[in-house]
């Protein structure tokens, strides 16, 4: 199974990030957390990767009608965003939010997966043009 939809830019990684947070606006998400993926291995194992930061993305109205159907998808909860360097460019991959209707086996979260889906892809297209 395929969880997640990415798209590959050519641009720095700070470019990218920036980008990335005004494409999810665009599509009405907010970003709730980042984590700096790189600084936390260097801080607690002393280790080197490349730039990596997830978004913890959230659109307010799907996730409160996902919440609305079921209490426990806090656990999927935000739409995670992953921006992490690649060579000369930058990677940006988005959680597939069918996942929590696979994972759930909830059939009534699908058109919410769909509306929060589509706008992900919408983002995604934005950073890609």
């Amino acid at each position: 199974m395929s969880y997640g939809t990415s798209a590959t830019l050519d641009i720095s990684f700070a470019d990218a990030v920036s980008r990335v947070r005004a494409a999810l606006q665009e599509q009405g998400f907010g970003v709730l957390t980042e984590i700096d993926v790189t600084a936390t291995v260097r801080a607690k194992l002393g280790e080197q990767i490349e730039d990596y930061v997830i978004l913890g993305a959230c659109h307010p109205p799907s996730a409160y009608a996902a919440l609305g159907i079921d209490r426990s998808i806090g656990l999927l909860l935000p739409c995670n965003v992953v921006v992490r360097a690649a060579g000369n460019g930058t990677v940006v991959e988005a959680l597939d939010p069918q996942v929590m209707v696979a994972v759930t086996g909830r059939p009534e979260l699908k058109p919410v997966a769909d509306e929060v889906g589509r706008r992900l892809a919408g983002a995604l297209a934005e950073l890609a043009s």
